[in-house]
């Protein structure tokens, strides 16, 4: 269990499941395992116990971009703990494939890449150049759910 042994070197811990708003029914697979590919749903930034991480809001009007690396940065940690619970070791992930990154921006805010590289850099740092190297786009939204800013989906390819 290197990936996890990594994490807790960096001090880092993953996020309980998701504890949804009250009233809100999430009808979906956070992980859908499918030969030697798991796609992952999007996902938001977490705190320990699961619930949605502060701050929320836009990038460019509540938010800076410090402010939404570090919750790119949380959202990596509940992919992960996510996977962890679906495969039950985070080094079955063989290789990130893909990040499509969603970020909820104010008009005229175009520094999406840079809020995502909160993701990016922890997942290289985690896995290494290899393995963690992915295709991804980062993209601004006008509005994301429950006002979180940023939402990231992801698939990685497993050891079957």
């Amino acid at each position: 269990m290197q990936i996890e042994a990594r994490l807790r070197q960096l001090g880092l811990a993953l996020p309980g499941p998701v504890t949804p708003p009250a009233g809100v029914r999430l009808p979906f697979a956070f992980v859908c395992v499918r030969g030697n590919r798991a796609l992952v749903s999007g996902h938001g930034p977490q705190n320990p116990d699961g619930s949605l991480a502060l701050p929320l809001g836009k990038l460019g009007r509540e938010l800076g971009v410090e402010e939404g690396y570090r919750a790119a940065r949380l959202t990596a940690l509940s992919i992960l703990g996510s996977l962890q619970r679906e495969l039950g070791d985070l080094d079955r992930v063989q290789a990130w494939v893909r990040v499509f990154a969603m970020v909820a921006s104010a008009p005229g805010f175009t520094q999406q890449p840079a809020v995502i590289n909160g993701f990016s850099d922890l997942i290289l740092e985690l896995y290494g150049p290899d393995a963690g190297k992915h295709c991804r786009s980062a993209v601004g939204m006008a509005e994301l759910p429950f006002n979180i800013p940023v939402e990231i989906e992801a698939e990685v390819e497993i050891e079957a």
